[in-house]
């Protein structure tokens, strides 16, 4: 069960560790708007095919409403639990992603590309929650249920090629029913929500 909510919690996470940032605006935040490329970047030899994972003209790896595939029969069901327990899942994957990227990458620069690229990519998620995006608002099935491959036997951190590349994002989307959404007054609930967290990030 913890695989197949990776992903959203693995957004949550990246959200809060970003302070909460405005839905990515890829027309005026895009990195690719200042680097053609990123590709053996600065001479520095671990960006040698970054570009390969999203491709060149989708720095933060968005998907387009056209590409995302629902896989209906993997649906789930939202359970609520404690706010605490979720918190709590959200700062080991937050972790995770620091120790990931400080184990496994030795460049300080490609390792602050590849965090704001992180960043960049869990911060479309707002947008979905939003529901100002066009996207189904839940996860990739697929990718999360990866998951436990992150990790080897003795809990050190795998070497493995998990057999996809950014670009396969948002094929095998499964989105939980039972929310509490609301058509009709939703977008303003959730929009306050949203600027109350925004004000207490920046407080």
């Amino acid at each position: 069960m913890f695989a197949t909510i990776a992903l959203p919690l693995l957004s949550l996470s990246a959200l809060a560790g970003s302070a909460l940032a405005l839905p990515f605006n890829s027309q005026t935040q895009s990195l690719n708007r200042r680097y053609a490329s990123f590709d053996s970047w600065g001479s520095i030899s671990s960006f040698d095919g970054f570009d390969n994972f999203y491709g060149v003209d989708n720095f933060s790896g968005e998907i387009s409403v056209s590409s995302q595939v629902v896989v209906q029969e993997q649906v789930e069901v939202c359970e609520s639990v404690s706010i605490e327990i979720v918190q709590q899942k959200l700062l080991v994957l937050q972790e995770i992603a620091k120790r990931i990227v400080t184990e496994q990458i030795c460049e300080v620069e490609t390792q602050t590309v590849v965090f704001q690229q992180f960043l960049s990519s869990c911060s479309h998620f707002s947008s979905d929650l939003l529901r100002t995006s066009g996207r189904d608002v839940g996860y990739d099935s697929a990718i999360a249920s990866h998951f436990s491959d992150i990790f080897e036997a003795d809990d050190s951190l795998s070497t493995s090629d998990l057999g996809f590349s950014g670009t396969s994002l948002g094929s095998s989307y499964a989105v939980p029913t039972g929310n509490n959404w609301n058509s009709a007054t939703s977008s303003v609930s959730v929009g306050n929500a949203y600027n109350a967290a925004l004000s207490a990030a920046s407080a």
